[in-house]
């Protein structure tokens, strides 16, 4: 039989970087799944070049236990790896390759659940839910949420088996992506006094950003649930872009940044307090130059996750690993879509650790996929037996 380390071989042998397709890998899956008689739903994008994958072991008429993962993973240019990125390798106890722990390990393991459940009548059914685009802002899942927004009967409980060290996380921030437009007028740069520095306008804005995170750190409420090292919302400026001569004055400089914000803070209403000061920046910079402008465009955004510590699910999956206590984690998930856009109660858990993930030589313990693998097994061995 295939283990579930040999499937995670072959999938980190595919480059699913966020930007390439997935298909291949797709494919992969569903021919593994189809040799033990399970049937796949693949939801392509539009060019047919990547997929979500769905499937149900067991009886269809009832909801079941969802195991929920992402197959993109994220770019190593730029990263000293010392090992084959793309290619599995074994040392010392620690399975190395991109992908590893951020979340093909997770992935593999559930795969391989499935393959053990379908050996076996379920009472209680077990769907794999697998997506692309989860490292650019959880992008590719969301026609796997409109088809699960349309089917008659949704899973009644979902884990996400992002990296956590297989402790029980019920909780994440939500975030918004936001491009922003910062206009100025162009001129020679001998004459700069005369044009008006988009650039300028861009670091003005930024300082109102930093502003903000300062005020946020300093007076708002702390989340005092949150476990992880960031107990409150941040701002986080990714990316400045004006690409000129140094002797033309620039018309135009782009900003990306982001908010990552608690169950405490609306990002809508942070980015109103954003758009009143950029309003001012450009009010006193249109003195110079009419045509001048700050234009905020929110590209991306997703929920966070806050699931009840007396929640079904808690206590379900926390009975599966053991578990006395719940985490909170730092990073986002799907999580938060399953559970606010379509009533799924869900948990983040899953092998290995974050801080081995989007780094060069990343690895998972094998230790992790061991327990992984048990906290599987024992979900199959509930789901042969018991309803929800």
């Amino acid at each position: 039989m295939t283990s579930t380390q040999d499937i995670l071989a072959k999938l980190i042998a595919f480059d699913t970087t966020s930007r390439l397709p997935n298909w291949a890998l797709i494919e992969y899956i569903v021919q593994l799944l189809d040799e033990h008689g399970i049937a796949s739903t693949i939801i392509p994008n539009e060019d047919g070049t990547k997929a979500n994958l769905y499937c149900t072991v067991g009886p269809t008429n009832k909801p079941g236990v969802m195991l929920s993962g992402h197959t993109d993973v994220v770019p190593v240019e730029g990263q000293d790896w010392t090992r084959p990125a793309f290619k599995l390798t074994e040392e010392a106890g620690r399975l190395y390759g991109r992908g590893t722990t951020d979340m093909k390990g997770f992935v593999a393991c559930a795969i391989t659940a499935a393959i053990n459940a379908s050996k076996t009548p379920l009472q209680t059914p077990l769907h794999l839910g697998f997506s692309y685009d989860e490292e650019i802002g959880c992008v590719g899942v969301r026609s796997l949420l409109d088809m699960l927004q349309q089917a008659p009967i949704k899973p009644a409980l979902c884990i996400v088996g992002e990296p956590t060290s297989m402790q029980v996380a019920t909780k994440h921030k939500g975030k918004t992506s936001v491009a922003v437009r910062c206009i100025g007028r162009e001129g020679h740069s001998a004459l700069a006094p005369n044009a008006l520095n988009a650039i300028h306008l861009a670091c003005d804005f930024v300082g109102v950003l930093r502003t903000m995170q300062k005020d946020i750190q300093n007076n708002y409420p702390h989340d005092i649930t949150d476990t992880s090292e960031i107990p409150y919302t941040t701002v986080h400026v990714g990316r400045i872009k004006a690409d000129q001569a140094l002797n033309i004055v620039p018309n135009l400089c782009t900003v990306n940044f982001e908010i990552r914000h608690t169950e405490n803070d609306d990002p809508l209403q942070l980015l109103n307090q954003i758009q009143f000061q950029a309003n001012r920046i450009v009010n006193e910079a249109r003195k110079i130059a009419p045509e001048a402008n700050i234009e905020l465009d929110v590209w991306n955004a997703y929920p966070g996750l806050n699931t009840p510590e007396e929640s079904r699910v808690v206590s379900f999956v926390k009975s599966l690993t053991g578990a006395n206590t719940t985490s909170y984690v730092a990073f986002g998930t799907e999580g938060g879509l399953f559970s606010k856009q379509l009533g799924i109660p869900t948990v983040v858990c899953g092998p290995g650790s974050m801080n081995q993930g989007h780094k060069p030589d990343e690895y998972i313990d094998v230790d992790q996929i061991a327990q992984c693998e048990t906290m599987l097994a024992k979900l199959i061995r509930f789901l042969e037996t018991d309803e929800l």
